[in-house]
C-alpha cells in the first residue's frame, strides 16, 4: 500500500510544516519581543493608578550606612553572595563579571584582563563601602549602560552583609 516514495512525502510534509512553524515562530518573536526585562530595555508604557509614589505623605528614613556596615554580619552576607556566584568568583578568576576577592577598597575596573562596560572603563574612583553600597542597590542606575543585568539588592543589611563578607576576602 504505501512505497518508499510515499512514505517520504509523507515525512517531509510533516518536516516543512515543522519549518515553517518554527519560522513563524522567529519571526513572531522578533517582531513581539517585548525584552522580558533583558538588557537595557525601557518599559514600553506605563499604566496610571491614581497614586503617586513621591507624593506619599510618610516619611523615608534615611539611614546612615556607616552604622549599619559597622553591625553587619560577613556570614548572613555570604548567604546573599550566593546571588552572585552565578557571574562572579571570590578566587581570583574572573567569570562572566569580575573576581570580587579583594574588591573592598580596590580600584574601580582594575581586574586585569577583564573586558569591562564602556561606562566602567570610564571609572577611575575606589569601590569603598558607600560605593559598592549605591551600585548594588541598583547597578543600572550607577553605571548606566552596564553589562551587568542584575536588578540589585533594595535592602541596607543585605547590601552591609555582603560588602562586611567581601571585606573579609580582601
Amino acid at each position: 500500500m504505501f512505497d518508499t516514495m510515499t512514505m517520504t512525502k509523507i515525512v517531509g510534509g510533516f518536516c516543512g510544516a515543522f519549518l515553517v512553524f518554527l519560522l513563524g515562530n522567529l519571526a513572531a518573536e522578533s517582531l513581539y519581543h517585548t525584552g522580558g526585562g533583558h538588557g537595557g530595555e525601557e518599559q514600553a508604557y506605563v499604566i496610571d493608578t491614581g497614586t503617586d509614589e513621591a507624593a506619599s505623605t510618610e516619611p523615608v528614613e534615611v539611614v546612615d550606612f556607616a552604622v549599619v556596615l559597622a553591625a553587619a554580619d560577613p556570614a548572613a552576607g555570604e548567604k546573599v553572595f550566593s546571588k552572585c556566584k552565578a557571574c562572579h568568583k571570590l578566587d581570583g578568576s574572573d567569570g562572566v563579571g569580575p573576581h570580587l576577592n579583594g574588591v573592598v577598597g580596590r580600584a574601580q575596573a582594575s581586574s586585569d584582563g577583564f573586558g569591562y562596560s564602556s561606562v566602567f572603563a570610564g571609572m577611575s574612583g575606589e569601590w569603598l563601602p558607600e560605593e559598592l553600597s549605591a551600585f548594588l542597590e541598583n547597578p543600572k542606575s550607577y553605571a548606566p549602560g552596564t553589562k551587568m543585568s542584575f536588578a540589585g539588592l533594595p535592602k541596607v543589611e543585605d547590601r552591609a552583609n555582603v560588602i562586611a563578607y567581601l571585606a573579609q576576602t580582601n
